[in-house]
């Protein structure tokens, strides 16, 4: 078994496995357990009680977190010339369509983000085993398939995240970095998590939250009380 760091080793003194904490108990501990030298990113795991094998069961949304995620957002969009002028003024990074598919065909996927009118998504049809595994397909329910192309760049740059649930039933996203402070990372969770709450299928049966876990990059997992969860 690999030797874990001291610093890792100290983090994890700090979390009893044995309890399960609050949002704010664990928004506080998180900051304390995060030691890189690097403004590690706030996580949260969620193991649903769901089959996304079945399409009634499938858990995705998107939402607009209070305060960001804190990182820069690399925004592609792709959209015809009569509304390239819109997507540069609104912040979008990349901007074209023909030469960007191009680029993307070639292996390119330095972008965090696609946002594309609905004339692109014909094109970007042939793409979609290399964009589909790398959660950079753009889709309508995420509101990255639209022709309010300003407004779609804007809301991903404030802090707009897009989330689905994984083929084990986990839902996996980033809600802030170390260098924010407890309260903010708290309110940018209840953000995500509520949402969640709000997308449960009527046709999940049994628990619909199985645990929840707050993590900074490299550092332990801490345990959320479900009950803090399915209260929001």
């Amino acid at each position: 078994m690999a030797k874990r760091g001291k610093k890792y080793e100290q983090a994890v003194a700090l979390v009893n496995p044995e309890i399960e904490y609050s949002l704010e108990e664990a928004c506080d501990l998180v900051k304390k357990t995060s030691s890189t030298n690097f403004d590690s990113s706030i996580d949260i795991d969620i193991r649903l009680g769901v089959d996304p094998r079945h399409a009634d069961q499938m858990v995705r949304g998107t939402v607009s977190l209070p305060h960001g995620t804190g990182k820069d957002v690399r925004v592609l969009a792709l959209v015809n010339e009569s509304k390239q002028d819109e997507a540069r003024e609104a912040g979008a990074d990349y901007v074209g369509m023909d030469d960007y598919i191009k680029k993307i065909e070639e292996g390119w996927a330095e972008i965090d983000v696609i946002i594309a009118t609905p004339d692109a998504m014909g094109k970007l049809g042939k793409l979609g085993r290399f964009l589909g595994p790398r959660g950079l397909m753009p889709n309508p329910k995420s509101g990255t398939v639209t022709m309010d192309v300003a407004d779609a760049v804007k809301q991903v740059k404030a802090g707009q995240i897009d989330f689905r649930v994984d083929k084990f039933g986990i839902l996996h996203t980033s809600v802030g970095k170390a260098s924010f402070d407890a309260t903010k990372l708290k309110e940018n969770a209840e953000a995500f998590l509520s949402t969640v709450m709000r997308l449960k299928p009527a046709s999940a049966k049994g628990l619909y939250v199985k645990s929840v876990f707050m993590s900074s990059t490299m550092g332990p997992s801490i345990p959320i009380s479900r009950t803090a969860v399915t209260s929001l």
